[in-house]
């Protein structure tokens, strides 16, 4: 194997551009990243974080058996740091690996791919083992998932099985943020098998192992709905009057007086008119001669 400089170490030997920087840290993380996935394959490995220092670059494993990957009194841990130190040439005591449990590994769609590709190696049945991860999934509080297993599963000619639970999203920026995904593939004698997992995690989920990914968001199309507000409880019997306020009502009864008073008042005054025009006249409208 070719020994290349590491990226810390080809940062400070020499002034590159920004976008050889980006290069040799990618390449750098493919690199361990897949070193871990056939080394750690066992114990559960679900991913690696790189943080570079100006002192030491810490290296810290995503695994769900924490225990095996230390190994007895830290002698594997110590092992894989020597070899990393090795390989890319870093300073001695200037790389330090760390082990970090997987809080729910039902959410990690790499621990759940693992996981189904040993079913597979163990002669367990396509279907079976699927549904049983699809169930194990969604029991850890996962929205929905998606495992896709294609190949030759038992006939001669290859095809693709699918299956689903819960809900999924496909494309957009919610996409990146709450869907974990990974692929993997196993080498049987029939063929070679392809496993694809894809996990919706919550936006609220308390054990994500990638929260930080999503943070707070939420859906775009989410609703809330606020529940009302408790009614207090009735603790003695009451009544209630429905009808006109007092004051309404005495308002009311002032304005029905103006009428009558202003009727009344009308009907004088055409009285006292007719006294004045039939004056002089006999009464019955007769007339003497």
């Amino acid at each position: 194997m070719q020994r290349t400089e590491a990226p810390a170490q080809a940062l400070s030997g020499s002034n590159i551009s920004k976008r050889r920087k980006f290069v040799a840290d990618g390449v750098f993380y493919a690199e361990l990243n897949e070193f871990f996935q056939r080394e750690l394959a066992e114990e559960g490995y679900s991913g690696v974080e790189v943080r570079v220092t100006p002192t030491v670059t810490d290296i810290i494993i995503r695994a769900t058996h924490t225990q095996e990957v230390l190994g007895e009194q830290g002698r594997r841990i110590r092992e894989l740091t020597s070899l990393i130190t090795h390989r890319f040439r870093f300073p001695p005591d200037s790389v330090s690996l760390y082990a970090a449990k997987v809080q729910s590994r039902g959410l990690s769609a790499v621990a759940q791919c693992e996981s189904l590709r040993y079913k597979l190696l163990n002669g367990l049945a396509v279907r079976r083992a699927c549904y049983g991860v699809l169930r194990f999934i969604m029991e850890s509080g996962a929205k929905g998932c998606e495992v896709v297993v294609s190949g030759k599963l038992r006939a001669a000619r290859a095809k693709s099985m699918k299956f689903t639970d819960g809900f999924m999203i496909h494309s957009g920026q919610p996409a990146r943020d709450f869907i974990d995904s990974a692929t993997r593939h196993v080498l049987l004698r029939q063929g070679v098998l392809g496993i694809k997992v894809k996990i919706m995690r919550a936006s609220n989920s308390p054990n994500d192992p990638a929260g930080e990914k999503s943070g707070a968001k939420s859906l775009p199309d989410s609703v809330t709905v606020i529940e009302p507000k408790e009614e207090q409880p009735i603790v003695e019997p009451s009544s209630q009057d429905y009808g006109p306020k007092p004051t309404q009502a005495f308002n009311a009864q002032q304005q029905q007086q103006q009428q009558q008073q202003q009727q009344q008042q009308h009907d004088l005054q055409g009285e006292e008119q007719l006294d004045e025009t039939g004056e002089g006249q006999p009464a019955g409208g007769d007339v003497q001669f």
